[in-house]
């Protein structure tokens, strides 16, 4: 789903880029660079509409992704046995991906006329705000908690680690939305091992089983 996030969150950034609120972004010198090619050589993307029915429909996508790797994240919070600041970490990095999904929601899928509606965007929005806060600082706290650790793989780690740095850079080139691509990678890279992990586990455990099975049967 993170790498679906990757896409679909630049052709949503190049959707708002069409849109009134949105043409401000292009004053970024790193986003008009890549946005006005982009925008022409993708134009039967992003014109078959009203520009914001546009951007409104390629933004429902953030809602599955945020809750992909919300749910990873409660995955791999079942797999740690957290004490102290790792533990507080997690609360916090939890709490704002729970927010952040039912923000994502009432942005993009509560919004299905030809033009966003004014007074519920502004609800939204201001009810979102808290949910990036705490998205963005408790996934870095948590990130940092996990690296002192030892997490594997540490790659996850740093993603979650720099998740608040990251937020100023990637605001220079994309859309909001993108924000959470380092926590949505993070948690898809720390999903894919716990995979492994168990099959060890289970072998292990055969493992075990027949040795005991030779003892009492010799």
């Amino acid at each position: 789903m993170a790498w679906v996030a990757l896409v679909a969150g630049q052709l949503h950034a190049l959707a708002r880029h069409n849109t009134l609120d949105g043409k401000g972004d292009l004053e970024q010198p790193l986003t008009a660079a890549w946005s006005d090619p982009a925008r022409q050589a993708l134009a039967p993307l992003l014109d078959w509409a009203n520009p914001d029915v546009v951007y409104l429909t390629y933004g429902k996508v953030w809602f599955p992704v945020f809750v992909a790797f919300t749910l990873a994240a409660f995955v791999v919070r079942r797999h740690r046995a957290p004490y102290g600041f790792e533990k507080w970490a997690w609360r916090i990095a939890l709490t704002g991906y729970v927010w952040a999904c039912a923000a994502v929601f009432g942005d993009y899928w509560l919004q299905w006329g030809a033009h966003a509606a004014e007074p519920l965007l502004t609800i939204t929005f201001v009810f979102g705000l808290p949910a990036l806060l705490l998205t963005m600082v408790g996934s870095s706290l948590l990130g940092i908690a996990l690296l002192r650790r030892g997490f594997r793989p540490r790659a996850s780690a740093w993603l979650l680690a720099l998740t608040f740095p990251l937020v100023f850079v990637i605001e220079l080139f994309t859309s909001m939305g993108n924000l959470a691509l380092p926590v949505a990678f993070a948690f898809g890279l720390a999903g894919r091992r716990l995979q492994p992990v168990r099959d060890d586990r289970v072998e292990d455990g055969d493992r075990r089983a027949s040795a005991v099975g030779a003892d009492l049967h010799p």
